[in-house]
């Protein structure tokens, strides 16, 4: 083998890179990057130069960290300190600019988490990190994609997560408790495959006008992902598969089928983008009170998001607001309803650094057929949010956040959790 491979693939190996590409990048929410300048602080720069050249090449590649550290100030459960941490690596490959295949590109991203769940120790339907997940280390996703008609027509197969791009929230990255920070809680109802453990999947992306963009995906279900594929190197078909599909229309920009994720640079002006969507499984689902499980399940799902003032209508300081709704059938799932909605200001602080100001809002309904009988009724569970983003070095950033439930679990009960989340890229 050559020098020049042996030096690309130890550098693939070892992940030493970031990618911040909106062109063919899928990182989303807590995973997606505030600023997609190729070099916008990255901890160890530009590799002497490696990094250009590899990006002459079309190979991008990523690697960051993110930690939530959330303390419970307040609540009927004991004090108690929860960390939770993600180091992601990934690498897109344009193999148009490598080897001359046209329109087709490459994705593979791995992840290493572990921490403890605050949410489940208090007993949230909410959970005050959308990192919170499955300890592990195991490659996430993989995919090629190829695309004709400057990518109005796509078509993604292989390894990738629904909830990746299916119900999740627009500015993700501005949020830090799960329903807002990630996609929304409810889609585990249909078991949409969701991120590191995702499952076999193929996707057809359409353009047909320029601000309409309508996509389609069926997913393999598994409904224990991380004790059947601990590795996630091996394609892993365990149930029937899942169809996700949305239609989406994009205010201010052009549509694309390979949406970019949130970041500074798509905020300039008065965009929006509004979305509805449905996911369907065909399997079987246990119903209250009967021996005979019910088939099929699906839920319905309305995102907006939509930048509301502008000062300069040409910039992205100003505010943008979002929300979202989801519903499914009370009869099968227990958490069946969910509400969001959220504030964000742009560079509100006269600082020079880029910074942001958010608050949001989640309500969550449970269905009373999932009762025990002689206890009492479930009540609606309201969660409010208010956090900082501050980009304090280019490779930086650092989230304070404070956040209030009531009504925790369905109950009487209130929580207070004060944390921050901290994000470095390398």
């Amino acid at each position: 083998m050559c020098g020049r491979c042996l030096r690309f693939l130890s550098l693939l190996c070892a992940g030493v890179c970031l990618l911040v590409s909106p062109l063919y990048s899928q990182l989303t929410n807590a995973d997606s990057h505030e600023n997609v300048d190729p070099f916008h602080g990255q901890l160890f720069g530009n590799w002497g130069g490696e990094r250009s050249k590899l990006l002459e090449r079309g190979v991008k590649f990523d690697f960051h960290s993110i930690s939530d550290s959330l303390w419970n100030i307040k609540s009927e459960q004991k004090e108690r300190f929860a960390s939770y941490n993600r180091i992601r690596g990934t690498v897109d490959i344009d193999l148009g600019t490598l080897i001359n295949l046209q329109g087709w590109t490459f994705h593979m991203t791995a992840a290493w988490q572990t921490g403890a769940n605050l949410g489940s120790y208090l007993g949230l339907i909410a959970n005050p990190t959308s990192l919170a997940s499955g300890n592990t280390f195991r490659l996430d996703s993989w995919w090629f994609q190829k695309g004709w008609m400057k990518d109005r027509f796509a078509v993604r197969v292989g390894q990738f997560a629904g909830e990746d791009t299916y119900g999740n929230q627009e500015f993700g990255n501005s949020f830090i408790f799960e329903p807002m920070g990630g996609p929304t809680d409810n889609l585990f109802n249909t078991f949409e495959s969701y991120d590191p453990p995702s499952t076999p999947a193929l996707e057809v992306r359409v353009v047909p006008i320029n601000h309409v963009y309508v996509k389609s995906a069926v997913f393999s279900q598994d409904r224990l992902p991380y004790s059947n594929n601990q590795t996630g190197l091996v394609p892993y078909f365990n149930g029937p598969p899942v169809s996700v599909s949305e239609i989406g229309f994009t205010p201010g920009r052009n549509a694309s089928s390979i949406a970019p994720a949130d970041s500074v640079a798509s905020r300039k002006g008065y965009t929006g983008v509004y979305r509805f969507g449905a996911s369907y499984n065909p399997g079987k689902f246990t119903v209250p009170g009967s021996t005979t499980p019910q088939p099929g399940n699906y839920l319905l799902y309305w995102i907006a998001s939509q930048a509301v003032w502008r000062p300069d209508p040409k910039e992205a300081k100003g505010l943008d607001a979002t929300l979202s709704y989801d519903w499914s059938p009370q009869s099968i799932n227990r958490d069946y309803t969910m509400l969001t909605a959220g504030l964000r200001y742009n560079e509100p602080l006269p600082l020079k650094i880029h910074n942001t100001i958010s608050l949001g809002y989640v309500q969550n309904s449970l269905s009373p057929r999932f009762l025990t009988p002689g206890t009492p009724a479930w009540q609606i569970e309201h969660g409010v949010e208010f956090n900082t983003l501050l980009n304090i070095f280019p490779m930086v950033l650092v989230q304070p956040v404070i956040q209030y439930y009531a009504n925790v679990g369905g109950g009487a009960q209130r929580a207070v959790v004060f944390g921050f989340r901290t994000k470095v890229e390398f």
